[in-house]
């Protein structure tokens, strides 16, 4: 099974995970969605003893299948001892997204000890701590339109199965909506002058020519981004060479709409510029 690259998407219901098995999907992995964990080293024999295609298998795994939080430390663990490249992702949002998320789809809480759906949320919580600690990947999908979610999972994937390349993960945000959890590195840019106080420029965003004229004049930004940018070039190779296969960056400002998008626009135009592997997510742009 070492030609097999397995990803589990699990997590907190309400997370996400229907939208991380589509993007997967979309992407060529053989899907399962909710199959028994007890079932997965028997599927995965059965691929084994025939003449399969299938490389990259995505499996949708969490509380609906009654005994899941019973077995899956242990088939897990089997799998790995046969050398499988198995890796969890684990999907997660905070208790007020998730209150609303099920109150606009009016859905079931999988869990049903209580009247209560914050009580619910909790003890899944609770339930999923110990499949938390052992994932590879938690992404927290609090500030995550679909769209973004789908690109962050399957460049994830990408990055999975690709580990001679390290990819950077650039995410720009607004302090006053919160870090990204996902974040290895943080930058506070807030000592930059604001644009969102010059009338002309409030409405515009960090990727306007105008505004990445404003931030750019500023003398403070242009000694930032060259020291800021040296230190990245020193660090990167670092992390590369002790085996790491992504970093993620996150650039912030107040509102993350002006300053942090244009100086996480500069960044990537630097490094795209060098061949490194390189995203970007604007999270907060269409904040208010």
């Amino acid at each position: 099974m070492k030609d097999l690259n397995i990803i589990i998407i699990t997590g907190l219901s309400g997370s996400g995970k229907s939208t991380a098995i589509d993007a997967l999907e979309d992407a060529g992995y053989f899907c399962v969605d909710n199959m028994p964990v007890l079932l997965l080293p028997k599927f995965l024999e059965l691929r084994s003893g025939s003449a399969s295609e299938v490389y990259k298998l995505a499996l949708c795994m969490d509380l609906r299948e009654k005994e899941f939080v019973e077995n899956y430390q242990e088939i897990f663990e089997q799998l790995r001892q046969e050398s499988c490249n198995l890796e969890i992702l684990f999907l997660e949002a905070s208790e007020e997204v998730l209150l609303q998320r099920f109150s606009q789809t009016r859905r079931l809480h999988p869990v049903s000890k209580s009247n209560s759906l914050l009580d619910n949320i909790r003890a899944e919580k609770k339930l999923l701590k110990g499949l938390k600690r052992i994932s590879d990947k938690i992404i927290d999908t609090s500030h995550h339109t679909i769209h973004q979610l789908k690109d962050v999972v399957v460049q994830h994937a990408n990055r999975s199965t690709t580990t001679k390349i390290m990819r950077i993960n650039l995410v720009s945000f607004g302090f006053k909506y919160g870090i990204p959890l996902e974040a290895d590195l943080l930058i506070d840019v807030r000592f930059i002058p604001n644009p969102f106080f010059i009338p002309e420029l409030q409405k515009l965003d960090g990727k306007h020519a105008r505004v990445q004229q404003f931030v750019e004049k500023c003398p403070e930004t242009r000694q930032f981004l060259e020291k800021y940018i040296a230190l990245l070039e020193y660090l990167f190779p670092l992390y590369k060479k002790e085996g790491k296969s992504y970093v993620t960056l996150g650039v912030g400002c107040t509102g993350g709409r002006h300053r942090s998008v244009t100086i996480a626009e500069r960044i990537v135009d630097h490094f795209k510029n060098l061949n490194w592997e390189i995203t970007l997510i604007h999270r907060d742009i269409e904040m208010d």
